[in-house]
C-alpha cells in the first residue's frame, strides 16, 4: 500500500468517518452500509452478514485467509451475526472478554454490558463457554448470560420482551 492512503486511513480513524470495526472487514472485502438509526451492516463473501449497533465496538477477522471473515471480536454494545452454512465452511465465532461464542451456520446476537456478555440464538444453535470453560448449546430463542466467573451457564428461554428490546437495538 502507499503511504499516502495509509496517512488518509489513518485520519478517517482518527476523525471517526470510517467505523471501528470497518478496518478488518474491508481488506476481508465486506460492503459496509449505514441506517438511519447509524447501525452498519457488513455482507462479506462467504455468507456471513453483521449488524452491529450504534457504537459497537468489534473487529473482524479472517483468520484463515480464504477471503471470508470467520471470527469477531467484541468489545461493547451488541451484534447479530447471520452465516449462512452452505457459503460458509468452518464455522464463526464472536469472542469477547466473557465469553466465546461458535457456529456452523445460523443467526444469533451477542451484546457485552460492562462485565457481562449475553447471547442470544434467532436462528441454528450455537455452543458458548467461558474462554476457559465447558460449553453449553443454545437452540433458538435461547439466551445464556455469561460473566467472568466459574459457575455453570445456565441456558434460558428468553422472554419476549427482552429479545425484543435486543432484536430492535439491532434493527431487527
Amino acid at each position: 500500500m502507499n503511504i499516502t492512503f495509509l496517512k488518509l486511513f489513518a485520519a478517517g480513524l482518527a476523525a471517526g468517518l470510517i467505523p471501528q470495526g470497518a478496518v478488518l472487514a474491508q481488506s476481508a472485502g465486506c460492503a459496509i452500509s449505514r441506517d438511519g438509526g447509524a447501525r452498519q451492516t457488513l455482507s462479506c463473501p462467504g455468507g456471513v452478514k453483521v449488524t452491529a449497533e450504534a457504537g459497537a465496538s468489534f473487529q473482524l477477522s479472517d483468520r484463515n485467509r480464504d477471503g471470508s471473515p470467520d471470527s469477531a471480536s467484541l468489545r461493547r454494545k451488541a451484534i447479530l451475526v447471520d452465516v449462512d452454512g452452505s457459503q460458509h465452511a468452518g464455522g464463526f465465532q464472536v469472542v469477547t472478554p466473557q465469553a466465546i461464542a461458535a457456529v456452523r451456520g445460523t443467526q444469533w446476537a451477542v451484546d457485552v454490558a460492562g462485565d457481562k456478555t449475553s447471547v442470544l440464538v434467532v436462528r441454528g444453535s450455537v455452543a458458548v463457554r467461558r474462554p476457559a470453560g465447558e460449553p453449553v448449546v443454545l437452540s433458538p430463542g435461547e439466551g445464556v448470560d455469561v460473566s467472568s466467573g466459574t459457575e455453570p451457564l445456565v441456558v434460558r428461554r428468553w422472554p419476549a420482551p427482552r429479545v425484543a428490546a435486543l432484536l430492535a437495538r439491532l434493527g431487527q
